[in-house]
């Protein structure tokens, strides 16, 4: 590219760093121009740790002085997800793409006005929901969309991403749910998104609890839930971080008249198991057509999803199309997670969407009033 699209990203922590590999992969298309955390020196230290050359990057504390200085083409946002609305609908008003993290927001009502922000400016989202972004993925969402496998029946997803006291108290508003929320929130949001991509129809229904087994913090370690599709179908879901920190796993499962898909990950090691109505494996047939449409690299993507997120946006705005993680995958998803919140603290299925705003703050005492 001639001109290479300028980045900011603000917020310097864990995920930060796979943004700077993504950008660094794609150092024809795009190029970082700056750094923003209310941390001094934290900049600093996450180039020399991601071994980033820091010739032509600006650091900054103050996330509203480097927008108007830097003027971004996009900006990517990694703080804690109770401070993405206000960044968001600044980096919005003053002509930015913006690149969230999820969740989108902490509200139903807080993700739906950034989109509308978005569409106001002219303006494009996309979103941190990696598994949209994992080898295969499309290919299998195109062919359950156009009836290759039939009619869908069900889908299960689980997510153990177990995470010990060190995790959550190495920043104070981590499990809290007024800026994070708990296993559901910040550890399965995107997996929710994948499953209800996958098979093809909105929630309806929401059904949920939550529980507090092993980890010290204000919101919830396991939670469990049962989704109604706008089709008729059944989607459960489990997510916890109340699991080994060493057996990270997460499988997606969509089950249908003429087949089953089950993908995921164990230990960082893909699973894969594909099959038809007779019971035969398909998973070479897919993985030739991922290799012949998007060759090797895109096979490798999985192992920083964010490569592909950025290599979509880039692409969506040159290309003035929506990213294949958009704004509407970011409230929707929002959304179907405050259902399940609120179905919890009420203790009754939920209507969805949501005629009214929740938010996750609106928990707050749910495991003291519980108990």
């Amino acid at each position: 590219m001639e001109n290479k699209l300028k980045v900011l990203i603000i917020g310097c922590g864990r995920v930060s760093s796979k943004h700077l590999k993504a950008i660094k992969k794609l150092s024809d298309k795009c190029e970082l121009k700056a750094l923003v955390d209310v941390v001094p020196g934290a900049p600093e230290k996450l180039l020399s740790l991601s071994k980033f050359p820091a010739e032509g990057v600006s650091f900054y504390t103050d996330y509203e002085k480097a927008i108007e200085e830097v003027k971004p083409d996009i900006v990517a946002i990694t703080v804690p997800s109770g401070l993405h609305c206000k960044i968001a609908e600044f980096a919005l008003n003053h002509g930015c793409h913006i690149l969230l993290e999820k969740p989108m927001t902490m509200s139903s009502a807080e993700s739906k006005y950034i989109y509308d922000v978005a569409l106001k400016n002219n303006r494009k989202i996309a979103m941190g929901h990696i598994y949209r972004y994992f080898p295969l993925v499309s290919l299998l969402q195109k062919d359950i969309s156009s009836g290759v496998f039939g009619k869908v029946t069900h889908g299960t997803i689980y997510v153990r991403w177990g995470h010990g006291d060190d995790y959550y108290n190495s920043a104070a508003w981590r499990g809290t749910w007024k800026a994070d929320g708990g296993a559901m929130m910040n550890q399965t949001i995107h997996a929710i998104d994948l499953l209800v991509w996958l098979m093809g129809s909105t929630p309806v229904e929401a059904q949920a609890m939550l529980a507090q087994r092993l980890r010290k913090i204000e919101a919830e370690d396991l939670g469990m839930a049962t989704l109604r599709m706008s089709d008729g179908s059944l989607a459960s879901i489990e997510g916890t971080t109340a699991t080994s920190e060493k057996e990270h796993s997460a499988m997606f499962s969509v089950f249908c008249e003429n087949g089953s898909i089950s993908l995921g990950l164990h230990k960082g090691m893909p699973k894969l198991n594909i099959r038809d109505g007779r019971g035969k494996k398909l998973n070479g047939k897919y993985i030739r057509r991922q290799l012949k449409s998007g060759g090797i690299s895109s096979m490798l993507n999985a192992l920083n999803p964010h490569t592909g997120i950025y290599a979509d946006f880039i692409d969506a705005i040159e290309n003035d199309r929506a990213p294949i993680a958009d704004g509407v995958s970011g409230y929707s998803s929002v959304d179907t997670l405050m259902g399940i919140y609120k179905s919890a603290l009420l203790k009754h299925p939920v209507a969805l969407p949501l005629e009214e705003n929740f938010a996750s703050e609106n928990m707050i005492g749910f495991f003291e009033k519980s108990c």
